[in-house]
């Protein structure tokens, strides 16, 4: 039940996570479709997008890692078979919550890698 439960949220942050992202980029198409005019090339523009798209999301990550530090020791005794901070789960939780994060940022950025200049520019 709990990891039902704890892929429900995945999906519906990452969800979440795609809409932002989704609707920031079409808010800045003129200004991506200038940079892609004045010779920006897709990677530029990938990176830039997901550079700023991720940011939350490592953010998040390591007050999660912190505040699980914390709490671990207080529920240490409803822990069976595993120690507070194993690393194994800690591990696969973080890479999986950055991997979704990567995926749901990568979508928007990638579609914005492909605007054509003078399409970004008429919208407006």
């Amino acid at each position: 039940l709990l990891t039902v439960f704890s892929v429900i949220a995945l999906v519906l942050a990452a969800v979440g996570l795609y809409g932002v992202v989704s609707y920031s980029v079409s808010r800045r198409t003129r200004e991506i479709g200038i940079r892609i005019a004045l010779g920006a090339g897709s990677d530029y523009v990938v990176g830039t997008i997901i550079r700023q798209a991720i940011r939350p999301a490592v953010l998040g990550v390591v007050v999660g890692l912190l505040m699980a530090g914390v709490l671990g020791r207080l529920l240490q005794s409803l822990l069976f078979g595993v120690s507070a901070m194993d690393p194994l789960a800690v591990g696969t939780s973080t890479a999986v919550i950055l991997l979704v994060s990567l995926a749901a940022t990568a979508i928007p950025a990638l579609r914005a890698s492909r605007v054509h200049p003078s399409e970004a520019l008429r919208n407006e």
